[in-house]
């Protein structure tokens, strides 16, 4: 029997953590389950076989973004080029085909470099998006006609998105180890589908979903690297830092925060450092755009301002809109160091982006994308997701009905101002209602459904588990009655002297 390998030289493949299964602590997921046969059994042999909950979460990632494609179809056939109102009718508008020849790329022009013939005097996205604007112009023939290649032009960008899409859903799927089926929330969101190919915001959390993941393995130099390029991509990403400032500083995680912070710090400058040299006046067109333009669809700033006979001035804005974030990151950062349990990274990235959204003073279709990765780490619930999801849809129809009402004339097809703002409003309690729900499982762990699962903080990396160093208010009573809780009480001498005798 010499060819039997020793116990010292057998390698035994460590278990891998149980799996959650929704259907089975769900009820909008068993009862959704119906249609592929019902809820999986306790007996199931699951990753036994190629398809894998992740493999199979990015496949329905891959076709319900095909799906989505597919609902953008009136308007590659003839509705981004013939009639204003149309590509609104039909709810298929896209940023991208518009801006291709309105941006220079058709032209050759080079961005942030190459002055603008039109209003726009030079592109106003920041800088890894117009490298991925332009690779995308790169694989986009220069003939025939100006329809013909930004028909191209929009599908080279789709099938990059695309790509972008599947990233996130295998991340969010493998963020929870134990929690792969949360993915599907992702995968089959109805907004995510409609929204994904208006600009290029997937580029952007395709790398917070890369970093959110790395962050959960610990990986924090990684972590980092993906932040600063998620924010040289789009500026929201940059939002995460300040909940992991806090979790950090209630665990006592200092190098951690800092060397994640050093990271995202060095590779934004790596990516914007040569265009702000370069070229000072294109590199700062983002953020020049940004500070100057004024209140715009979807905020509640725009809700107000058309209930007034003088519009809102945009610097009073500026500085309102600021004011109330800050007061809504002092707000979450309070929760987090009052809270009976450290709230899991993923439950505070939501809210601060989340009260980002709320407060900014333009609000377009596309940007549920920053969040819905976000939710389903935070609250993987399939009722309150898709009750979000449903306020969305009634935003991303509404905005285009109304764009519709206002460009067709006296014909006035569409949605008028008061059914618009009932949309804006809508998208807002949406918002709200789901915030709510977070900061309810934050206050309650024990209506947090990834922690009645058995799990502590499994996107927190280096914090799952760690004990806390720092909690003032409401914690810090529960750490000490947690820390004194053990201790006998002093012996009573019923009867007795000091020194003991009777």
């Amino acid at each position: 029997m010499c060819g039997m390998p020793s116990a010292e030289t057998t390698h035994v493949k460590p278990e891998e953590p149980e799996q959650v299964r929704p259907t089975r602590e769900d009820k909008v997921a068993a009862a959704g389950s119906e249609f592929l046969g019902g809820p999986i059994g306790w007996r199931a042999l699951t990753g036994r076989s190629w398809w894998t909950p992740v493999r199979v979460i990015a496949l329905v990632m891959i076709g319900m973004f095909a799906l989505g494609m597919v609902q953008k179809f009136p308007c590659y056939d003839g509705a981004w080029f013939y009639g204003a109102s149309s590509q609104y009718t039909h709810a298929c508008y896209s940023d991208i085909p518009h801006l291709y020849q309105g941006r220079g790329f058709a032209d050759g022009l080079i961005p942030y470099f190459d002055r603008l013939p039109g209003d726009m005097e030079y592109l106003e996205y920041p800088v890894l998006t117009g490298v991925f604007m332009e690779v995308a112009a790169w694989l986009t023939p220069g003939s025939g006609t100006i329809q013909h290649q930004e028909q191209v032009y929009w599908m080279v960008n789709a099938g990059m998105l695309m790509i972008c899409a599947a990233v996130i859903a295998a991340c969010v799927a493998r963020t929870h180890r134990r929690r792969p089926w949360d993915g599907l929330l992702v995968a089959l969101a109805p907004a995510f589908a409609l929204t994904s190919t208006i600009n290029w915001d997937l580029f952007a959390v395709a790398l917070t979903a890369a970093a959110m993941l790395m962050w959960s393995r610990g990986r924090t130099v990684a972590f980092g690297i993906l932040i600063g390029l998620a924010t040289a991509a789009k500026l929201y990403p940059a939002l995460l830092l300040g909940p992991l400032f806090v979790l950090c500083w209630r665990a006592g995680k200092w190098r951690e925060f800092a060397v994640a912070a050093f990271g995202a710090v060095v590779a934004w400058l790596a990516m914007n450092l040569p265009v702000m040299l370069m070229a000072p006046d294109g590199w700062s067109k983002f953020y020049t755009f940004s500070q100057e333009r004024g209140v715009d669809f979807g905020s509640f700033w725009l809700v107000i301002s058309q209930h007034m006979d003088t519009p809102l001035d945009t610097d009073v804005v500026n500085t309102l809109a600021s004011a109330l974030m800050v007061l809504a990151c002092l707000g979450v950062a309070a929760l987090a160091l009052t809270a009976p349990r450290r709230p899991r990274f993923a439950q505070l990235a939501f809210l601060v982006v989340a009260a980002f959204i709320l407060t900014n003073k333009v609000y377009s279709p596309q940007y549920v994308l920053w969040l819905i990765p976000l939710a389903a780490l935070a609250r993987p619930k399939w009722r309150d997701f898709l009750v979000w999801q449903a306020c969305e849809v009634v935003y991303f129809l509404g905005i285009w009905m109304y764009l519709a009402y206002t460009t067709s004339g006296d014909k006035h097809q569409g949605l008028p101002t008061d059914g618009y703002q009932a949309a804006v409003i809508t998208h807002l309690l949406g918002t709200l209602y789901l915030c709510a729900i977070i900061v309810r499982d934050i206050w309650l762990p024990e209506r947090d459904v990834v922690r009645r699962s058995g799990d502590d903080d499994p996107s927190g990396g280096v914090l799952d588990g760690a004990e806390d160093r720092f909690v003032f208010g409401h914690a810090a009573y529960v750490a000490w009655e947690k820390e004194h809780e053990a201790e006998p009480p002093p012996p009573v001498n019923w009867g007795k002297d000091p020194d003991g005798s009777l």
